[in-house]
């Protein structure tokens, strides 16, 4: 199809969105509403431009081409029409850029800069003032600063399918709630952070836990240990100015010991625990005709997702904690025996790239480690404590570090500190979606067949869809697999479970598209195009590790030989398994 832009001649896709045809052209559009392979809302109206023959400017997001059409995006009446509408949006918009947590990073700021508005023309039209929420364990929101731009609405209806929150009210009274005007805390939200991760201006955010993880470093008698989640190497160096994707493994280490951390850990080490487990729990219900498929629970927001829209499948959940929740778990039971440190002096710290994982840590269920040492140290109730403490995102670290002055690009490698340290290509991998299977696959295979894997990675289970399936040869036993990311397409294999026809022995589900890599708690921005470049780095470490299966780590077997003794036995259970809850919708 031939159209102009400019007064440049271009031929395009037929179907292509006004936007996408000048993208295609290397003609930037400013957007705030428009949220790529998710939904064009058209409410901003900052995209317009002008059509030959239009009788007013239109909206490129929602504009199809046509042939022969005439584009123009630059002249002085598109031009004023960004400008003004961007002044309407500010009018209702809080003047405190100085304190909020997009401050320099966000896109109505800088459009405010690129249109020259430095004033507010238009008086505010919404006279009521909206309390801020800060009821969930995970995320906070300010409705004041939300422009209604309804990416939160499109991600979470579209992408997430929870519809935890949607655009409520009329003309001037029309704005973005809970159901029921609910507070965040009480609806069926999972706390995926997806929202908070495309959120314009600041509404919804992670709840910090920087001031508490702060404070713990400056008390002389506790022993601070942080574990850091395999997303993070491909995440934290994106915050700190470095190139999409960089792997900074070295880096973020010697960054975390100058915060100050006593000891630092990789959550790698707990993931290569969690195949051990997971993956005999996986062999024991397929010989003993256990319930199949068994489906990964390492995704905190799956979880609560599972919890409260299919309550009835949770038996097919394992019952695995996820590597974060086993790391708290072993860190304050193993190593504080091996150690001799108090278990109550220790504090475990997590930098995850998931904002659901603050409400996991919290779960009351998560304190396996006060039960295995109240008995030993004659605890009661009142001293109860949880196995994780505080959970930082990539963002948060990213602020402490920038906060401290800590020059990070410039920083020298280090190592994980021992034992807890130690970990395999395998669990590298869990961050990327089709990980945790292809590390379950890589160990299954050999424990079960008793044979040398005859190639180590399962192409089939890698890349960027939706839904993947793989068919594995178990010793004359073929097992179908599946892999998911997006609660999305969760819902499409929880539909085929519900019918009775799913084929598949074992699934994978992942919450936030990409994997961990995508995470809610991840550098904003992450798009499709930044998620792969992550997904490219985790693979490559993972490809040079010397170990690059879980039941070949040392350290693992240690732990067994040392403490848990074996697979789903008394202490696994009692540290490293769990159970779940059924939840109102």
């Amino acid at each position: 199809m031939k159209i102009t832009i400019n007064n440049q001649p271009f031929e395009v896709k037929d179907g292509s969105t006004i936007l996408e045809a000048c993208e295609h052209a290397g003609i930037k559009i400013p957007t705030l509403c428009y949220l790529k392979d998710v939904s064009a809302n058209a409410s901003c109206g900052v995209c317009v431009v002008d059509v030959k023959g239009a009788k007013s400017l239109l909206r490129s997001c929602i504009t199809k081409v046509a042939e022969g059409m005439e584009i123009t995006t630059n002249n002085q009446r598109v031009m004023n029409a960004r400008k003004m509408n961007v002044e309407l949006i500010l009018a209702n918009h809080p003047d405190d850029c100085l304190i909020c947590d997009r401050n320099t990073n966000c896109e109505l700021q800088n459009l405010s800069y690129v249109f020259g508005v430095n004033g507010k023309r238009f008086v505010r039209t919404r006279k009521e003032y909206l309390k801020k929420d800060e009821s969930s364990l995970s995320l906070v929101r300010d409705p004041e600063k939300c422009i209604l731009c309804g990416r939160c609405v499109a991600v979470c209806s579209e992408m997430q399918t929870v519809k935890a929150i949607d655009f409520s009210g009329r003309g001037l009274k029309t704005k973005i709630s809970t159901y029921l005007d609910q507070e965040m805390g009480m609806v069926a939200c999972t706390y995926c952070g997806q929202c908070a991760l495309l959120c314009l201006t600041g509404v919804i955010v992670e709840k910090s836990s920087v001031s508490e993880v702060r404070e713990a470093l400056h008390q002389p008698d506790k022993i601070v240990l942080v574990q850091t989640a395999p997303a993070i190497r491909v995440g934290i160096g994106e915050a700190m100015g470095m190139p999409y994707g960089s792997l900074v493994t070295g880096k973020m280490v010697a960054g975390l010991r100058k915060l100050g951390f006593d000891r630092v850990f990789d959550t790698n080490f707990t993931a290569d625990l969690t195949i051990i487990e997971e993956g005999n729990e996986l062999l024991k219900r397929i010989s003993a005709g256990g319930v199949l498929p068994m489906i990964t629970s390492c995704s905190p927001g799956w979880i609560k997702f599972i919890e409260h829209f299919y309550p009835d499948a949770l038996g097919h959940l394992s019952t695995c904690k996820s590597p974060q929740q086993m790391f708290g778990a072993i860190a304050k039971t193993y190593y504080a025996e091996k150690t001799g440190i108090d278990p109550r002096n220790i504090y475990v710290v997590s930098v995850m790239p998931c904002t659901a994982k603050k409400y996991e840590a919290k779960r009351p269920e998560m304190d396996g480690a006060f039960h295995y040492w109240k008995d030993k140290l004659n605890l009661n109730e009142n001293e109860r404590f949880c196995d994780v403490d505080a959970v930082l995102t990539t963002r948060e670290l990213a602020r402490m570090l920038k906060e401290n002055g800590i020059d990070f690009t410039h920083l020298p490698e280090d190592n994980f500190d021992s034992p807890l340290g130690e970990s395999s290509g395998a669990a590298v991998i869990f961050g990327a979606t089709g990980g945790v299977m292809e590390a379950a696959l890589r160990t299954a295979y050999e424990v079960f067949t008793g044979k040398t894997l005859p190639a180590i990675d399962f192409m089939q289970v890698r890349g960027m869809n939706g839904i993947k399936e793989a068919e594995i040869d178990l010793k004359d036993t073929k097992i179908k697999v599946a892999i998911a990311h997006t609660l999305k397409n969760a819902r499409i294999l929880l539909e085929q479970i519900n019918e009775g026809n799913s084929q598949y022995a074992f699934i994978e589900i992942m919450t936030c598209p990409g994997g961990c890599l995508g995470g809610g708690g991840q550098p904003i921005p992450t798009n499709t195009f930044i998620r792969q470049k992550r997904a490219e780095s985790i693979y490559f470490e993972d490809a040079g590790k010397a170990i690059r299966k879980s039941h070949e780590n040392p350290e693992i077997t240690t732990l067994y030989s040392e403490f848990l003794h074996e697979p789903l036995g008394h202490i696994s259970h009692e540290l490293l398994h769990t159970n779940y809850t059924k939840r109102a919708k």
